[in-house]
C-alpha cells in the first residue's frame, strides 16, 4: 500500500433475496435469478463478540466427539409456558438452548402471544427478558396493562436496536427465556449495512443463536413476512433456528392459528388455535365446535371436512359458490385453500364426472379464517362445487374427506380413525371416506357412525347428493 493513501474498504454485492455474494454488481442475481436485488455492502471486521464468548485462544481446547449413549437427553429441558395451545405446537414448550422463529402478518398478534407466554413464565418464577426494537418501553408497558396480570410487571424490558446491548443484558441478567421483537430491527455495530439487510440478519441471527446454545436459554425471534406471505430475509435464517412457527389468520376474524412448519424438538405441522379478544389471546380447546358454530343449516355448497394437520383432528367448513361467468373468462377465487388445487378439481369434475363447470365462475373458501393445505380436503371441495351448481344441500350430519386423483379416483389419506372419531364427537352420523381407509377403521372408531366407502368421485357425488 502506498504511504499516505487510505485503503479503500472492501465491499461485496449481496442479493437481498437469497444472500448470494458477487464481487461485481449485476442486474440479475446469478443465484436466484431476481432482477435488481444485488446491493453493495461493506465487509465488516470479524465479530469480536463471538471471539470473546469463546474466551482466550485454546482455553476451551479442541472439540471432542463422544458416544451418543453418554449424552444426556434431559439436558435439553422443556419450559412449559402455561399456554397449552402454544406448548402443544412446540411439542411441550420451548427447549432450553432452543431458538424459535415466529413469523406472521403485521398486527396479527405475535407480540401479544409471546408477552402472554413471558408473563406465564414469570409467574412460575423464571427470569424472562423482552427486547423491543420497534416500540418504546412505555408502549410495551401499555400493552402489558391491557393484557393484565400481576406477573406482567416482572418481565424485564430492553428497548434497543443494538445487538451489543442485547448481548450485554443477557450476560448480566442471565434470563431463562428471551424474546427479540423483532429480528429485522437489530443491527450489529461490526457491519455498516442497514438493519434488516441480508448481511445484518445473518450476523445478528448467528450471534444470538450462539448465545442461546452456550447459555442454555430459550430464545424467541419475531420475524416479518413479505407481501407474498413468506418469512422476510434469507432462507438461511430458517435453517439456523430450531423451530419455525407461522402465525396465521385473517385480521377481520378473531381466530388465529399457530402452525409449526419446522421443529427439531417435536412434531411439525402441529396447529394451535387462539381467539383474539380485548384482553389478549384466548386459547380455544375445542376449535372444531368454534369453526362450525355459525354454519348455515341446509345451505347448498357447504360441507364439513375433518382435517388432521398435526396430532389433533380439526373439523372445518368448506364453502363453494358457482355463478355464471358474466365478464368473459371464468374466474377461480380461493380463500384458505390452494387455488391451483381448485382448478385441478374443476377439470376432474368436467372430464371424469360429467359436471360442466369450466365455463362458470367458482368461488371457494374455508370458513372462519382457517387455512387447509392437505389433500384430504379435495373430496369435500369437489362435492361442495357440485352442491352449489345443482343448488342441492347435503345432509347437515354428513362429513367427508379424501384425496381426488386426476383419473377421478378417491385416494386414502393419513389418520382416518381420528377424523371419524372427531366427526362423531360433534354429532355427525355419516362419514364418506376413501375405500382404502375404510378397510383399516376399527369397530371402536366407527361406533354410532355410518361409514360410506367410495372409490371414485362419481360414487362420492351419488352418495352425498
Amino acid at each position: 500500500m502506498v504511504k499516505g493513501k487510505s485503503q479503500k474498504p472492501r465491499t461485496q454485492n449481496v442479493c437481498q433475496e437469497c444472500g448470494t455474494t458477487t464481487s461485481q454488481w449485476m442486474g440479475r442475481c446469478p443465484g436466484c435469478g431476481g432482477w435488481n436485488t444485488l446491493v453493495e455492502e461493506r465487509v465488516g471486521p470479524p465479530s469480536g463478540a463471538r471471539d470473546a464468548a469463546r474466551g482466550p485462544a485454546g482455553s476451551r481446547g479442541p472439540a471432542r466427539a463422544v458416544p451418543l449413549g453418554e449424552v444426556r437427553a434431559d439436558d435439553a429441558r422443556r419450559l412449559p409456558t402455561g399456554l397449552e395451545e402454544l406448548d402443544r405446537v412446540m411439542g411441550g414448550g420451548p427447549v432450553g438452548g432452543g431458538v424459535t422463529l415466529l413469523a406472521g402478518d403485521p398486527g396479527i398478534g405475535k407480540s401479544t402471544l409471546l408477552m402472554q407466554a413471558l408473563a406465564r413464565l414469570a409467574a412460575q418464577g423464571h427470569a424472562v427478558l423482552y427486547v423491543t426494537g420497534e416500540e418504546s418501553a412505555s408502549q410495551v408497558a401499555l400493552r402489558g396493562q391491557r393484557l393484565g396480570g400481576e406477573a406482567m410487571s416482572r418481565v424485564l424490558v430492553l428497548p434497543t436496536t443494538d445487538l451489543a446491548d442485547v448481548e450485554a443484558c443477557i450476560a448480566s441478567e442471565k434470563p431463562l427465556v428471551v424474546v427479540i421483537d423483532s429480528i429485522q430491527t437489530l443491527r450489529s455495530p461490526d457491519l455498516d449495512s442497514a438493519a434488516g439487510s441480508v448481511a445484518q440478519l445473518r450476523e445478528v441471527a448467528a450471534r444470538l443463536v450462539e448465545v442461546a446454545k452456550t447459555s442454555g436459554m430459550a430464545l424467541f425471534l419475531i420475524g416479518h413476512v413479505t407481501k407474498e406471505g413468506v418469512i422476510a430475509g434469507p432462507k438461511v435464517l430458517e435453517h439456523m433456528v430450531d423451530t419455525v412457527l407461522s402465525f396465521e389468520g385473517d385480521r377481520t376474524h378473531s381466530f388465529r392459528l399457530v402452525r409449526a412448519t419446522k421443529n427439531r424438538f417435536g412434531p411439525a405441522q402441529e396447529v394451535g388455535v387462539f381467539e383474539m379478544q380485548r384482553d389478549g389471546l384466548r386459547e380455544v380447546p375445542d376449535p372444531s365446535a368454534l369453526f362450525l358454530a355459525e354454519r348455515p343449516a341446509s345451505a347448498a355448497g357447504s360441507l364439513v371436512v375433518p382435517t388432521a394437520e398435526g396430532s389433533r383432528p380439526l373439523l372445518v367448513e368448506v364453502q363453494a359458490l358457482v355463478a355464471p361467468a358474466v365478464y368473459g373468462a371464468a374466474r377461480r377465487v380461493a380463500s384458505g385453500l390452494d387455488a391451483s388445487r381448485l382448478a385441478i378439481l374443476l377439470a376432474v369434475l368436467e372430464r371424469k364426472a360429467a359436471v360442466h363447470v369450466l365455463d362458470l365462475d367458482v368461488f371457494a373458501s374455508v370458513a372462519g379464517g382457517a387455512r387447509v393445505d392437505e389433500r384430504a380436503i379435495d373430496l369435500a371441495l369437489a362435492v361442495a362445487v357440485v352442491s352449489s351448481l345443482r343448488d342441492r344441500a347435503v345432509s347437515p350430519r354428513l362429513a367427508l374427506f379424501g384425496e381426488v386423483g386426476l383419473a377421478g379416483e378417491v385416494r386414502a389419506v393419513p389418520r382416518p380413525g381420528p377424523r371419524v372419531v372427531e366427526a362423531r364427537k360433534l354429532g355427525f352420523g355419516t362419514v364418506i371416506v376413501p375405500r382404502g381407509n375404510a378397510e383399516h377403521l376399527s369397530p371402536d372408531e366407527t361406533r354410532d357412525v355410518e361409514v360410506v366407502p367410495v372409490q371414485t368421485l362419481a360414487e362420492a357425488l351419488e352418495a352425498a347428493l
